[in-house]
């Protein structure tokens, strides 16, 4: 047998485990295929080809598991119980960057799923793998390692932490930095996920010097990276008041106000949420919303406003006092009430004002209300005054003063309803001759005694 002869044998051998694994990595992406894989012990075939001496066979085998594992739970806990995982970290530091991306994409499949195989692939010790890698030459090794970090740090606060504690967060800010928009996108992804559990976890992604950075990037043109960005200064901004005036000082006023007329409806809630986020902490969100709400013309835009007043209102009473002192509700309820108004903006504007009214107590803000109001926002405006009235005794003098009894008792409301029941209770804080002496028509009824008396002489 000639030398030619035998090295055709090993020639044949590897391109059968070259079609193999390309046919397996093939199959793999189906899902209708996935089963049959499974159930002809595909796991346990891929399993040496990790350690191949073909480079190619190598990724391709990683790729394959990697979508296997991300079908489902039970194939990424068989990737676990067969032991694949330290093989595939065996030597990905000498591997060429198909390898590390592909293995990286196998540990994402894997910790995606829960906490417990999140787990698992911390204890193998591939964190320290995957912040090796985002030192990484190439772009995409980076971004697949920072997609895996996310997956790990968004599960709980503990595995959070220990991505932090294996150095990811100094790297992950050096990635937003970098030139290409996917990684920037997938980096600032990863920092919302470990930021998003405590403010000590958000604190270590702003001692890195992430607020700046995630700042300047608010007006970038691409629409997911913004998503990310506003998100993961959400998160940050969401914890204390400190954490949410740093993200202030980062100057994202008025900036951050574009966002809400994104086209991308996700940019636009993301926008949203970080305004309420901070302004739940620091009243400095209210007045860029309430200017936004009067001076911008587009329905979309004042919609994304009304929205964002009606996230804040609903926190507590001294934020909807905060809301309601702005002089937001009667804007709020000429929008809802003008038929010229779009079908979203009177939605959006109609959910603000409950909102708001459910929480506030602030009574002088809400009595220029009673003059409008249709029924079905008159009974949050009414049924805020029949709370406080009845503890309030300065309240309920001026209630009278100013008007408001008199209008209540105007206010047709259907028998038994709840808007009745809170009237009664309005009407129960008084003594009964004053609450008549302000129904309506009970001027005429005194007048018709006054005619009908006839005078003791």
């Amino acid at each position: 047998m000639s030398q030619r002869q035998v090295l055709q044998v090993f020639e044949q051998y590897q391109r059968a485990r070259t079609q193999f694994v390309q046919a397996v990595a093939e199959l793999a992406a189906r899902p209708q295929n996935v089963e049959t894989l499974q159930n002809a012990g595909v796991m346990s075939l891929l399993r040496p080809l990790l350690l191949d001496v073909v480079p190619t066979i190598q990724q391709t085998a990683a790729l394959a598991l990697g979508r296997l594992a991300n079908y489902n739970d039970d194939l990424a806990e068989a990737v676990v119980k067969g032991d694949i995982l330290p093989q595939l970290l065996c030597s990905l530091s000498e591997q060429n960057r198909f390898y590390k991306k592909a293995a990286a994409f196998v540990l994402r499949a894997v910790g995606k799923h829960s906490p417990q195989l999140a787990q698992a692939v911390v204890q193998c010790g591939a964190l320290e793998m995957l912040v090796i890698c985002l030192e990484d030459f190439d772009p995409g090794v980076k971004e697949a390692a920072s997609w895996a970090l996310g997956y790990i740090a968004r599960h709980n606060s503990e595995l959070s932490q220990a991505v932090v504690d294996a150095g990811a967060v100094p790297l992950l800010v050096l990635c937003i930095q970098e030139p290409e928009i996917a990684l920037k996108r997938i980096a600032a992804s990863t920092l919302s996920d470990i930021s998003k559990h405590s403010p000590e976890l958000a604190q270590t992604v702003v001692d890195a010097g992430a607020i700046a950075h995630l700042a300047q990037m608010i007006l970038n043109p691409d629409a997911k990276l913004k998503r990310q960005v506003l998100s993961a200064l959400s998160q940050i901004a969401k914890h204390s008041v400190d954490l949410a005036e740093l993200v202030v000082e980062a100057e994202i006023f008025p900036v951050v106000l574009t966002c809400l007329k994104d086209s991308d409806e996700y940019v636009k809630k993301n926008g949203a949420t970080l305004i309420r986020e901070i302004a739940k902490h620091t009243p400095e969100g209210i007045p860029p919303l309430c200017a936004c709400l009067i001076e911008e013309h587009e329905d979309h835009i004042k919609a994304a406003a009304a929205w964002a007043l009606g996230q804040v209102g609903r926190h507590t009473p001294e934020h909807a006092r905060a809301v309601a002192v702005a002089n937001v509700l009667p804007t709020l309820l000429a929008m809802y009430m003008d038929t010229r108004s779009s079908e979203d903006l009177q939605m959006k504007a109609k959910k603000a004002l409950k909102n708001i009214l459910q929480k506030c107590t602030y009574l002088p803000a809400l009595e220029p209300l009673l003059h409008d109001a249709p029924p079905n926002i008159m009974k949050h405006i009414v049924g805020q005054f029949s709370k406080v009235l009845p503890h309030d005794s300065k309240a309920r003098r001026l209630f009278v003063t100013t008007g408001g009894l008199k209008k209540v008792q105007e206010i047709k409301a259907e028998p038994g309803s709840l808007l009745q029941e809170y009237i009664n209770t309005i009407n129960n804080c008084y003594p009964e001759e004053i609450v008549r002496y302000y129904s309506p028509g009970y001027s005429e009824i005194l007048l018709e005694r006054v005619e009908n008396y006839h005078p003791v002489l």
